[in-house]
């Protein structure tokens, strides 16, 4: 049997202020074809997951806290205890809005890496309104800093 524990898994911390750690594919030892699986810790006031989209279908599942959502042109407040279903290749963005940290699930497929990581470590993802479609009307910020900035 092959168990990946949360309280051992280190997890990376990125620009845009929040924390992964990879609990089915990735750096976990659970390795799956079909998806992958990971925990999200979103930091307070404006922690991200910033603007981008992917070829795989994903769910974000809120653990706990407040935060918004933007997918496509929609934008909506999400909270402890919704899913939000985002079809591949559509853009989206999840941001804590709240004084409290964002947890959150989130579950691929099929499985592998997505872009967006490695870019937000490099500092090129790409910028809504410029390289990527804009933002929905009234939403926070997308957060594009290099690391070190």
């Amino acid at each position: 049997m092959t168990i990946a524990d949360l309280s051992l898994i280190a997890g990376r911390t990125y620009p845009a202020r929040r924390r992964t750690q990879n609990l089915v594919g990735g750096a976990s030892p659970i390795q799956a074809s079909s998806f992958s699986m990971g925990h999200v810790t979103l930091e307070p006031d404006g922690g991200q997951v910033p603007w981008h989209n992917q070829e795989q279908e994903e769910i974000y599942f809120i653990v706990e806290g407040d935060g918004e959502m933007c997918l496509g042109e929609e934008r909506l407040e999400v909270h402890a205890g919704q899913a939000v279903y985002i079809p591949h290749r559509v853009f989206h963005q999840l941001t804590n809005t709240g004084r409290t940290p964002m947890r959150m699930i989130y579950c691929y497929g099929p499985a592998g890496d997505v872009a967006h990581w490695r870019q937000e470590l490099d500092g090129t993802l790409p910028r809504a309104g410029v390289e990527a479609p804009p933002l929905p009307s009234g939403a926070r910020p997308q957060c594009t800093r290099k690391p070190g900035e």
